[in-house]
Protein backbone atom coordinates (compact mmCIF):
# COMPACT_ATOMS: atom_id res chain seq x y z
CA UNK A 1 0.00 0.00 0.00
CA UNK A 2 1.32 3.12 -1.34
CA UNK A 3 2.33 5.68 1.67
CA UNK A 4 -0.42 8.28 2.53
CA UNK A 5 2.56 11.31 3.38
CA UNK A 6 3.36 10.81 -0.70
CA UNK A 7 -0.49 11.75 -1.89
CA UNK A 8 -0.36 14.93 -3.63
CA UNK A 9 3.16 14.63 -4.69
CA UNK A 10 4.67 14.47 -8.67
CA UNK A 11 7.86 13.55 -7.06
CA UNK A 12 9.77 12.97 -3.64
CA UNK A 13 12.96 11.32 -1.70
CA UNK A 14 12.51 8.56 0.38
CA UNK A 15 15.00 8.42 3.52
CA UNK A 16 15.31 4.99 4.91
CA UNK A 17 16.13 6.04 8.96
CA UNK A 18 17.01 2.15 9.24
CA UNK A 19 19.14 2.25 7.00
CA UNK A 20 21.11 4.97 8.33
CA UNK A 21 21.03 3.43 11.97
CA UNK A 22 22.41 0.45 10.30
CA UNK A 23 25.06 2.17 8.69
CA UNK A 24 26.11 4.11 11.68
CA UNK A 25 25.77 0.83 13.96
CA UNK A 26 28.54 -0.83 11.11
CA UNK A 27 31.00 2.11 12.05
CA UNK A 28 30.54 1.38 15.67
CA UNK A 29 31.55 -2.45 15.09
CA UNK A 30 34.77 -1.14 13.23
CA UNK A 31 36.00 1.38 14.79
CA UNK A 32 38.53 0.95 17.80
CA UNK A 33 36.58 1.19 20.82
CA UNK A 34 36.16 4.72 22.68
CA UNK A 35 36.41 6.58 19.10
CA UNK A 36 33.58 9.38 18.34
CA UNK A 37 31.68 9.11 15.47
CA UNK A 38 31.46 12.86 13.64
CA UNK A 39 28.35 12.55 10.99
CA UNK A 40 28.96 14.68 8.10
CA UNK A 41 25.32 16.23 7.47
CA UNK A 42 26.65 19.16 4.96
CA UNK A 43 25.23 19.77 1.88
CA UNK A 44 21.57 19.16 2.92
CA UNK A 45 22.88 15.97 4.66
CA UNK A 46 23.92 14.97 1.36
CA UNK A 47 21.14 15.75 -0.68
CA UNK A 48 18.91 13.31 2.37
CA UNK A 49 17.39 16.44 3.88
CA UNK A 50 19.57 17.92 6.99
CA UNK A 51 16.44 17.89 9.33
CA UNK A 52 15.81 14.30 8.55
CA UNK A 53 18.99 12.92 8.77
CA UNK A 54 20.56 14.85 11.35
CA UNK A 55 17.28 13.94 13.54
CA UNK A 56 18.47 9.75 12.98
CA UNK A 57 22.04 10.20 13.83
CA UNK A 58 21.53 12.01 17.11
CA UNK A 59 18.92 9.46 17.99
CA UNK A 60 21.30 7.33 16.92
CA UNK A 61 23.92 8.56 19.83
CA UNK A 62 26.72 10.18 17.22
CA UNK A 63 29.07 12.42 19.34
CA UNK A 64 28.83 15.62 17.02
CA UNK A 65 27.43 16.75 13.47
CA UNK A 66 29.59 18.46 10.81
CA UNK A 67 28.67 21.38 8.56
CA UNK A 68 30.26 23.19 6.17
CA UNK A 69 28.49 26.97 6.22
CA UNK A 70 26.98 29.18 8.94
CA UNK A 71 23.41 28.38 7.89
CA UNK A 72 23.61 25.14 8.35
CA UNK A 73 24.59 25.88 11.82
CA UNK A 74 21.16 28.29 12.22
CA UNK A 75 19.19 25.90 10.78
CA UNK A 76 20.42 22.81 13.19
CA UNK A 77 20.08 25.61 15.66
CA UNK A 78 16.51 25.98 14.76
CA UNK A 79 15.72 22.21 14.83
CA UNK A 80 17.31 22.13 19.19
CA UNK A 81 19.90 19.54 18.23
CA UNK A 82 21.34 18.34 21.41
CA UNK A 83 25.13 17.33 20.59
CA UNK A 84 27.50 20.01 19.55
CA UNK A 85 28.20 21.32 15.92
CA UNK A 86 31.63 21.84 14.09
CA UNK A 87 31.70 24.07 11.46
CA UNK A 88 34.06 22.31 8.49
CA UNK A 89 34.19 25.71 6.08
CA UNK A 90 35.20 29.59 6.21
CA UNK A 91 33.55 31.78 8.04
CA UNK A 92 33.28 35.15 7.81
CA UNK A 93 33.27 37.43 10.76
CA UNK A 94 29.92 38.62 10.85
CA UNK A 95 29.11 34.50 10.25
CA UNK A 96 30.75 34.24 13.62
CA UNK A 97 29.31 36.76 15.25
CA UNK A 98 25.50 35.74 14.10
CA UNK A 99 25.99 31.77 14.47
CA UNK A 100 29.01 30.61 16.57
CA UNK A 101 28.45 29.69 20.44
CA UNK A 102 30.40 27.53 22.78
CA UNK A 103 28.55 24.53 21.47
CA UNK A 104 30.03 24.80 18.19
CA UNK A 105 33.41 23.90 17.31
CA UNK A 106 35.25 25.60 13.98
CA UNK A 107 37.68 24.42 12.13
CA UNK A 108 40.73 26.70 12.11
CA UNK A 109 42.70 27.49 9.81
CA UNK A 110 43.58 30.99 9.55
CA UNK A 111 44.52 33.78 12.17
CA UNK A 112 42.02 35.88 10.21
CA UNK A 113 39.20 33.68 11.52
CA UNK A 114 41.10 33.66 14.95
CA UNK A 115 40.76 36.87 15.72
CA UNK A 116 37.14 36.95 14.65
CA UNK A 117 36.13 33.77 17.29
CA UNK A 118 38.30 35.82 19.63
CA UNK A 119 36.46 38.63 19.22
CA UNK A 120 33.32 36.57 19.29
CA UNK A 121 34.27 34.74 22.83
CA UNK A 122 35.11 38.18 24.32
CA UNK A 123 31.31 39.24 23.89
CA UNK A 124 30.00 35.99 25.14
CA UNK A 125 32.48 35.47 27.77
CA UNK A 126 33.13 32.13 26.83
CA UNK A 127 35.95 30.19 25.57
CA UNK A 128 34.66 28.86 22.15
CA UNK A 129 36.07 25.54 20.72
CA UNK A 130 38.53 25.68 17.88
CA UNK A 131 40.09 22.29 16.18
CA UNK A 132 43.47 23.42 14.17
CA UNK A 133 43.38 22.32 10.73
CA UNK A 134 46.78 20.61 9.55
CA UNK A 135 47.05 20.66 5.97
CA UNK A 136 49.31 17.85 5.61
CA UNK A 137 49.28 17.47 1.71
CA UNK A 138 45.58 18.25 0.19
CA UNK A 139 46.99 22.15 -0.48
CA UNK A 140 43.48 23.68 0.12
CA UNK A 141 42.23 24.73 3.97
CA UNK A 142 44.57 24.71 6.65
CA UNK A 143 48.53 25.27 7.95
CA UNK A 144 51.33 23.64 7.32
CA UNK A 145 52.42 21.10 9.88
CA UNK A 146 55.14 23.30 11.26
CA UNK A 147 52.74 25.96 11.17
CA UNK A 148 49.95 24.00 13.54
CA UNK A 149 51.84 24.95 17.20
CA UNK A 150 51.83 28.28 16.36
CA UNK A 151 48.11 28.66 15.34
CA UNK A 152 47.40 26.84 18.57
CA UNK A 153 49.53 29.03 20.94
CA UNK A 154 47.66 32.19 19.06
CA UNK A 155 44.50 30.68 19.87
CA UNK A 156 44.77 29.88 23.07
CA UNK A 157 46.51 33.21 23.66
CA UNK A 158 43.44 34.38 22.29
CA UNK A 159 41.00 32.54 25.23
CA UNK A 160 40.20 30.00 22.78
CA UNK A 161 39.88 26.55 23.73
CA UNK A 162 41.72 24.18 21.30
CA UNK A 163 39.45 21.23 21.32
CA UNK A 164 41.22 19.15 18.57
CA UNK A 165 43.62 18.85 15.92
CA UNK A 166 42.61 17.65 12.44
CA UNK A 167 43.60 17.11 8.76
CA UNK A 168 42.05 15.50 5.51
CA UNK A 169 43.29 12.25 3.29
CA UNK A 170 44.12 13.69 -0.17
CA UNK A 171 44.37 10.62 -2.23
CA UNK A 172 42.78 8.15 -0.27
CA UNK A 173 39.52 7.46 -2.88
CA UNK A 174 40.85 7.33 -6.00
CA UNK A 175 43.45 4.71 -6.09
CA UNK A 176 44.28 1.61 -4.22
CA UNK A 177 48.08 2.81 -3.14
CA UNK A 178 47.66 4.38 -0.16
CA UNK A 179 51.35 5.78 0.02
CA UNK A 180 50.71 9.08 0.14
CA UNK A 181 47.47 8.67 2.77
CA UNK A 182 50.93 7.16 5.05
CA UNK A 183 53.04 10.00 4.46
CA UNK A 184 50.08 12.42 4.95
CA UNK A 185 49.39 10.07 8.84
CA UNK A 186 53.26 10.27 9.43
CA UNK A 187 53.24 14.56 8.71
CA UNK A 188 49.90 14.90 11.02
CA UNK A 189 51.09 12.77 14.00
CA UNK A 190 54.44 15.17 14.18
CA UNK A 191 51.65 18.39 13.99
CA UNK A 192 49.73 16.66 16.80
CA UNK A 193 52.88 16.19 19.30
CA UNK A 194 53.67 19.57 18.17
CA UNK A 195 50.23 21.75 19.52
CA UNK A 196 50.10 18.95 22.34
CA UNK A 197 53.39 20.08 23.60
CA UNK A 198 52.47 23.65 22.87
CA UNK A 199 49.05 23.67 24.59
CA UNK A 200 48.43 20.59 26.50
CA UNK A 201 46.09 17.31 25.38
CA UNK A 202 43.76 18.35 22.78
CA UNK A 203 40.20 15.91 23.32
CA UNK A 204 39.59 15.45 19.63
CA UNK A 205 42.50 14.45 17.08
CA UNK A 206 40.36 13.80 13.62
CA UNK A 207 41.85 12.50 10.31
CA UNK A 208 39.19 9.88 9.23
CA UNK A 209 36.76 10.84 6.37
CA UNK A 210 34.60 7.46 4.98
CA UNK A 211 37.02 5.80 3.30
CA UNK A 212 39.80 5.81 6.00
CA UNK A 213 37.33 4.74 8.50
CA UNK A 214 36.77 1.68 6.58
CA UNK A 215 40.25 0.70 5.42
CA UNK A 216 42.64 2.21 8.37
CA UNK A 217 41.98 1.78 11.99
CA UNK A 218 45.19 4.09 12.31
CA UNK A 219 43.35 6.57 11.23
CA UNK A 220 40.81 6.64 13.89
CA UNK A 221 42.77 8.97 16.72
CA UNK A 222 39.81 9.96 18.92
CA UNK A 223 37.34 10.51 16.49
CA UNK A 224 36.12 9.91 12.40
CA UNK A 225 34.07 12.34 10.31
CA UNK A 226 31.85 9.78 8.25
CA UNK A 227 30.11 11.30 5.26
CA UNK A 228 29.27 9.33 2.44
CA UNK A 229 29.48 6.25 3.74
CA UNK A 230 26.73 7.44 6.32
CA UNK A 231 24.32 7.44 3.90
CA UNK A 232 25.16 3.71 2.50
CA UNK A 233 27.55 4.43 -0.56
CA UNK A 234 31.23 2.99 -0.46
CA UNK A 235 33.28 6.07 -1.51
CA UNK A 236 34.52 4.51 -4.71
CA UNK A 237 35.30 1.69 -6.65
CA UNK A 238 38.52 1.79 -5.32
CA UNK A 239 37.97 2.01 -1.67
CA UNK A 240 35.51 -0.94 -1.94
CA UNK A 241 38.78 -2.98 -3.91
CA UNK A 242 40.95 -2.19 -1.43
CA UNK A 243 38.79 -3.56 1.28
CA UNK A 244 38.59 -6.70 -0.90
CA UNK A 245 42.19 -6.81 -0.86
CA UNK A 246 42.95 -6.32 2.57
CA UNK A 247 40.00 -8.53 4.23
CA UNK A 248 39.21 -10.94 0.88
CA UNK A 249 35.47 -10.94 1.47
CA UNK A 250 33.13 -7.91 1.35
CA UNK A 251 32.11 -8.18 5.45
CA UNK A 252 31.05 -4.76 5.20
CA UNK A 253 27.35 -4.00 3.77
CA UNK A 254 26.58 -0.28 3.28
CA UNK A 255 22.63 0.70 3.29
CA UNK A 256 21.68 3.42 0.53
CA UNK A 257 19.19 5.40 2.50
CA UNK A 258 17.87 7.01 -0.44
CA UNK A 259 15.01 6.58 -3.10
CA UNK A 260 14.21 9.02 -5.85
CA UNK A 261 9.88 8.44 -6.94
CA UNK A 262 7.93 10.19 -9.46
CA UNK A 263 4.97 10.07 -11.21
CA UNK A 264 3.83 9.48 -14.92
CA UNK A 265 2.43 12.67 -15.38
CA UNK A 266 1.66 11.77 -19.13
CA UNK A 267 1.79 8.75 -21.61
CA UNK A 268 1.66 8.98 -25.06
CA UNK A 269 2.58 7.09 -28.73
CA UNK A 270 5.37 8.42 -31.01
CA UNK A 271 5.13 7.12 -34.55
CA UNK A 272 8.65 5.45 -35.87
CA UNK A 273 10.70 8.57 -36.71
CA UNK A 274 9.12 11.15 -35.14
CA UNK A 275 11.67 13.37 -32.69
CA UNK A 276 11.56 13.31 -29.44
CA UNK A 277 12.06 16.29 -27.09
CA UNK A 278 14.23 19.77 -27.75
CA UNK A 279 17.12 19.16 -30.33
CA UNK A 280 15.28 16.45 -31.89
CA UNK A 281 17.76 13.91 -30.80
CA UNK A 282 15.94 10.75 -30.31
CA UNK A 283 13.74 9.04 -33.12
CA UNK A 284 12.12 6.04 -32.72
CA UNK A 285 12.61 3.10 -35.19
CA UNK A 286 8.96 2.18 -34.24
CA UNK A 287 5.95 2.82 -33.01
CA UNK A 288 6.81 4.39 -29.20
CA UNK A 289 4.78 4.56 -26.51
CA UNK A 290 6.76 7.34 -23.85
CA UNK A 291 6.04 8.70 -20.32
CA UNK A 292 6.54 11.80 -19.54
CA UNK A 293 8.10 12.79 -16.03
CA UNK A 294 7.71 16.08 -14.40
CA UNK A 295 11.70 15.59 -13.44
CA UNK A 296 14.73 17.14 -14.93
CA UNK A 297 17.95 19.24 -14.06
CA UNK A 298 16.41 21.53 -12.12
CA UNK A 299 15.72 18.95 -9.46
CA UNK A 300 19.13 17.38 -9.72
CA UNK A 301 18.39 14.88 -12.76
CA UNK A 302 21.61 15.76 -14.97
CA UNK A 303 20.84 16.99 -18.30
CA UNK A 304 24.28 14.58 -18.82
CA UNK A 305 21.96 11.35 -18.89
CA UNK A 306 20.20 12.56 -21.77
CA UNK A 307 19.41 9.53 -23.84
CA UNK A 308 21.70 7.54 -21.28
CA UNK A 309 20.00 6.31 -18.43
CA UNK A 310 17.11 4.26 -16.89
CA UNK A 311 14.48 4.48 -14.42
CA UNK A 312 12.13 1.47 -13.41
CA UNK A 313 8.48 1.24 -13.86
CA UNK A 314 6.49 -1.96 -12.89
CA UNK A 315 9.55 -3.78 -11.87
CA UNK A 316 11.39 -2.82 -15.32
CA UNK A 317 13.60 -1.13 -16.59
CA UNK A 318 12.62 2.23 -18.84
CA UNK A 319 15.09 4.06 -20.88
CA UNK A 320 15.69 7.54 -20.96
CA UNK A 321 15.00 8.72 -24.66
CA UNK A 322 15.45 12.65 -25.65
CA UNK A 323 17.27 15.51 -23.58
CA UNK A 324 16.71 15.83 -20.35
CA UNK A 325 14.60 19.43 -19.79
CA UNK A 326 15.03 22.01 -16.75
CA UNK A 327 11.68 19.85 -15.17
CA UNK A 328 10.44 17.04 -17.65
CA UNK A 329 12.16 13.96 -19.29
CA UNK A 330 11.01 11.12 -20.95
CA UNK A 331 11.12 7.88 -21.13
CA UNK A 332 10.43 4.92 -23.59
CA UNK A 333 7.72 2.32 -21.64
CA UNK A 334 6.81 0.08 -25.07
CA UNK A 335 8.04 -3.08 -23.61
CA UNK A 336 5.91 -2.47 -20.17
CA UNK A 337 2.72 -3.38 -20.02
CA UNK A 338 -0.33 -0.90 -18.76
CA UNK A 339 1.60 2.24 -17.77
CA UNK A 340 -0.99 5.34 -16.95
CA UNK A 341 -0.63 8.28 -15.72
CA UNK A 342 -0.06 8.78 -11.85
CA UNK A 343 2.24 5.13 -11.75
CA UNK A 344 5.23 5.61 -9.96
CA UNK A 345 8.44 5.72 -11.51
CA UNK A 346 11.60 5.02 -9.73
CA UNK A 347 14.88 6.94 -10.92
CA UNK A 348 17.26 6.04 -7.71
CA UNK A 349 16.44 2.98 -5.10
CA UNK A 350 15.00 -0.36 -6.05
CA UNK A 351 11.54 -1.48 -7.64
CA UNK A 352 10.77 -5.10 -7.01
CA UNK A 353 14.13 -7.24 -7.88
CA UNK A 354 15.74 -4.09 -9.65
CA UNK A 355 17.46 -1.38 -8.34
CA UNK A 356 19.27 2.21 -9.66
CA UNK A 357 21.77 3.24 -7.36
CA UNK A 358 23.36 6.75 -7.38
CA UNK A 359 26.59 4.75 -8.76
CA UNK A 360 25.07 3.59 -11.94
CA UNK A 361 23.49 7.53 -12.15
CA UNK A 362 27.08 8.69 -11.54
CA UNK A 363 28.93 6.53 -14.12
CA UNK A 364 26.09 7.20 -17.06
CA UNK A 365 26.53 11.03 -16.41
CA UNK A 366 30.51 11.09 -16.14
CA UNK A 367 30.66 12.44 -12.49
CA UNK A 368 30.68 10.66 -9.09
CA UNK A 369 28.22 9.28 -6.45
CA UNK A 370 28.81 12.56 -4.01
CA UNK A 371 27.63 15.04 -6.50
CA UNK A 372 24.40 13.25 -7.77
CA UNK A 373 23.38 13.05 -4.29
CA UNK A 374 24.46 16.24 -3.30
CA UNK A 375 22.91 18.36 -6.40
CA UNK A 376 19.35 16.93 -5.47
CA UNK A 377 17.19 20.03 -5.39
CA UNK A 378 16.45 21.24 -1.70
CA UNK A 379 12.69 21.63 -3.09
CA UNK A 380 12.47 17.94 -3.10
CA UNK A 381 10.33 16.78 -0.74
CA UNK A 382 12.16 13.98 2.08
CA UNK A 383 10.20 11.58 3.79
CA UNK A 384 11.64 9.33 6.61
CA UNK A 385 10.69 6.07 5.94
CA UNK A 386 10.91 2.67 7.92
Amino acid sequence: MEDLRFNGLTNWLEVSGGALEHNIALFRRLLNPGTALLAVVKANAYGHGLEQVAGVCVSSGVEMLGVHTAGEVVALRRMGVGVPIMVMGYLTPQQIADAIDPEVHVLLSSYQVLEALAARGRALGASLPVHVKVDTGTHRQGVDPGEAAKLAAAAHGAGLTVAGVATHFANIEDTTDHSYAYLQLERFRGAVTAVQEQVGRVRWVHAACSAAALLFREADFGMVRVGISLYGHWPSKETHLSWLLEHGRDGVKLEPALSWRARVGQVKKVEAGAPIGYGLTYRPTRTTLIAVLPVGYAEGYPRALSSRSRVLLRGRAAPVVGRVCMNIFMVDVTDIPDVRDGDVATLIGADGDERITAEELAENAGTINYEILSRLSPTLSRVVVK
